[in-house]
């Protein structure tokens, strides 16, 4: 059987700095359509079911594109939603990031997979020292904890 997925993706990273990801999201909503990796992760359709300061935990749905051959969650997808997230709750601290920010390390552990169907993503700023933060990253499906992932980011000022 073959399967054919097609990815009708709107990216845009504009020359004059216009992100059109992030202007006018919705309540409830953590970005638009139009984000790279936003895109692919259907993180348009995420809901902001918390946001608060140090943190935010969203609901998420498992797009098919994002399934290995046994209907689970591509372990190489996983990074990309723990990076995404990271970067968003980083953005909750007291003290927001003035720029662009890098992530400059990252590690996820993998405890059971994630399968079809909805889950949760729970950001937290751990630590903040100059222009690094320290970010964990929890998924949890059916209140399990899925896969945990720290990640350093570092704030470029740009």
């Amino acid at each position: 059987m073959e399967v054919v997925i097609e990815l009708n993706l709107t990216v845009s990273n504009s020359i004059d700095g216009r992100r059109p990801w992030a202007e006018e999201v919705p309540e409830g909503r953590l970005i638009n359509r139009g984000h790279p990796a936003g895109d692919l992760l259907e993180a348009y359709d995420w809901t902001v079911l918390r946001r608060g300061v140090g943190g935010l935990l969203l609901e998420c749905r498992l797009p098919e594109t994002c399934l290995d051959p046994q209907r689970q969650l591509f372990g190489g997808f996983t990074g990309a939603y723990v990076d995404l997230v990271a970067l968003y709750a980083s953005r909750t601290d007291a003290n927001p990031p003035a720029g662009f920010q890098s992530t400059i390390n990252m590690r996820v552990d993998y405890f059971e997979p994630i399968c079809e169907g909805t889950f949760n993503i729970e950001g937290r700023v751990l630590n903040r020292r100059g222009k690094n933060r320290l970010i964990s990253v929890q998924i949890r499906q059916s209140e399990t904890t899925a896969v945990y992932g720290l990640v350093t980011l570092r704030d470029t000022g740009e």
